[in-house]
């Protein structure tokens, strides 16, 4: 398994998303959350994407207000998860326009949907941003 979780957090350090495909306790996720956004929030723009905690390599990319981070094994390819990164944020910059904070606060399940149609068990199974949102786009006509 490639990727372990990924969080979508705030310039605050607030998250808005969060998917894990691992399990932990709520207590682990929260202590692990905290740690990991303080640690990537505390970097500078020209120190690089990569950062290596506990038992994770995190690659982390801002877009806008939001931070997007992934927790991968430490053998994964680090530009692989910089191009996934890149990808959801193409994919929901063109479902939702423009994507910012308030999308993901107030489409929280169309985000989720998005990222399950994306990643299966921790691994990259789609990523064609058309057949990632033919679904989301069905469900919109029916209702």
């Amino acid at each position: 398994m490639g990727i372990r979780f990924i969080l979508m957090v705030n310039k605050q350090g607030q998250t808005r998303l969060a998917q894990y495909y691992e399990y932990l306790t709520l207590e682990e996720r929260r202590a692990l959350e905290g740690e990991i956004v303080r640690k990537c929030l505390a970097r500078n723009e020209q120190q690089c994407s990569f950062v290596e905690h506990r038992n994770y390599k995190i690659v982390y990319r801002r877009y806008a207000s939001l931070f997007f981070l992934v927790g991968v094994d430490n053998d994964e390819n680090e530009l692989a998860i910089l191009e996934f990164i890149h990808l959801l944020v193409e994919t929901m910059d063109r479902h939702f326009g423009n994507v910012c904070e308030l999308d993901i606060m107030f489409h929280l399940e169309k985000a989720h949907f998005m990222l399950e149609e994306m990643v299966m068990n921790g691994c990259i199974v789609e990523t064609s941003k058309t057949n990632i949102l033919q679904p989301i786009q069905l469900m919109e006509k029916t209702s």
